[in-house]
């Protein structure tokens, strides 16, 4: 469990916590500190999956705690923005810190829910490409007293890391929708083979009845026309012998 893929997961959950103190920390030494901090966790984001896939060591472990590592990073770094004063220029920065924060909630939801079922949400192009814009974003906007032009620079691509989480989200949420429209399909399906499975059952009832009194009919007037066919025969019996019985009195 403990391997080098899984040890640089855990050093980038264990980063976490330095990078949120930025908040009380307000000095420029501690911000390029947490600059610092963010840039290696966001490489080890890289490396731990990287190296898991190139020394074949992926484990349950690196599968559970790589995508909560992830979002608690992200996450975080949102957190300071918003939190820490002067750490954006514009007030409508706040909406695609929204964005991000409401796409990362949904997806892991998308996602627990899936799994549940077996189906897998794999991470497109375009979601990578979201990840690298976040990135490079959040990383210029918490160092932005390195360089005075970076809190820009990180507002426009935080802008476009929004537009790409908005996307890639929707892309997400359609799949999810179309596993259950498709499951919804099946019980529709299901519940009409039953109904006519069940219809079927009554019609063959319903003929094998029909077909029960139809017999019952055509024995009942074979039993009348056999019962009148032997009191005919007892009647001419009966004529013949008072025939005979009249001719030998005469």
């Amino acid at each position: 469990m403990y391997n080098v893929p899984n040890i640089l997961t855990i050093s980038r959950i264990a980063l976490i916590p330095f990078i949120f103190l930025s908040i009380f920390f307000t000095s420029s030494s501690y911000a390029i500190l947490a600059l610092i901090m963010f840039i290696v966790a966001s490489i080890t984001d890289y490396l731990d999956g990287y190296l898991a896939r190139a020394w074949n060591e992926t484990s349950a472990f690196g599968r559970l705690l790589d995508p909560i590592a992830d979002k608690l990073l992200v996450a975080t770094a949102l957190v300071v923005i918003l939190a820490k004063p002067g750490m954006y220029t514009f007030s409508c920065t706040v909406i695609p810190v929204f964005v991000i924060l409401c796409r990362e909630i949904l997806v892991s939801g998308l996602r627990e829910f899936l799994r549940e079922v077996n189906v897998g949400l794999p991470v497109t192009k375009l979601a990578k490409w979201k990840t690298a814009f976040q990135m490079v974003a959040l990383g210029m906007m918490l160092g932005k007293d390195v360089h005075q032009n970076w809190n820009y620079l990180g507002e426009f691509m935080l802008w476009v890391a929004a537009v790409l989480t908005f996307i890639t989200g929707y892309q997400y949420y359609q799949k999810s929708l179309d596993y259950v429209r498709a499951e919804e399909a099946k019980k529709v399906k299901a519940v009409k083979e039953v109904k006519i499975a069940k219809e079927d059952i009554v019609v063959s009832e319903a003929a094998a009845e029909s077909a029960k009194q139809a017999s019952e009919k055509t024995v009942a007037k074979k039993t009348v026309k056999a019962a009148k066919k032997t009191t005919a025969k007892k009647t001419t019996a009966k004529k013949s012998a008072a025939k005979k019985t009249a001719s030998k009195k005469a």
